[in-house]
């Protein structure tokens, strides 16, 4: 099962600041980030409040062994992601989306993790939006090439962290959850600037 942010989550990461500051969206809403992996699979809750503010409001990996067969744990995962829709009420569900993977059976097993959120989250009729982990990596760094390291640290320092959120999986889920965020407070800028300029 999956660790529960509201009872672990200030045990497993002592905050610097209760929330970050970023500029973006005027209302609140709650972003769900996923990594999909199927022995691991990373998720990251962030609420944006006003325009300003990010509270991480859970973080964790979703797990299944290897000892189960492909379908029981595909079915393991599906009522998890099921899970965290039902407790955190996400308005966006934000998923890497994977071009190339050089291990086929890795690509295969990614891609049917990331199908079973997709399918969840358009089920409910939630703003699903997929990034690439380039674009990843250039919201959260600045630059398209930055390694895990960089990304971890980042993603530390925006959620206003002690330590770099482990396991890496669960750090991957919460830069896909800032990676929309930050898109998404740039697409709103470009917007307001062409409706001023009309």
């Amino acid at each position: 099962m999956h660790r529960r942010a509201s009872s672990n989550i200030e045990h497993m990461f002592a905050r610097s600041a209760d929330s970050v500051n970023l500029a973006g969206e005027s209302k609140t809403s709650v972003v769900l980030g996923i990594d999909p992996g199927l022995t691991r699979c990373g998720y990251a809750v962030l609420e944006v409040q006003g325009a300003t503010q990010i509270t991480m409001r859970a973080l964790g990996v979703l797990r299944t062994s290897p000892d189960q067969a492909l379908p029981q744990r595909l079915a393991e995962i599906s009522l998890e992601i099921e899970e965290l829709l039902d407790e955190f009420h996400p308005s966006v569900v934000a998923v890497e989306h994977i071009f190339f993977q050089s291990n086929v059976r890795t690509a295969m097993s990614v891609g049917q993790v990331s199908g079973l959120a997709l399918s969840a989250a358009a089920r409910r009729g939630l703003q699903v939006e997929q990034y690439t982990p380039n674009q990843v990596k250039l919201a959260i760094t600045g630059w398209g090439g930055a390694d895990k390291a960089q990304v971890q640290k980042m993603v530390k320092q925006r959620l206003g962290l002690n330590t770099i959120p482990k396991p890496a999986d669960a750090a991957d889920a919460a830069a896909i959850a800032l990676c929309h965020i930050a898109s998404n407070s740039l697409a709103m800028k470009i917007h307001e600037a062409k409706v001023r300029s009309a």
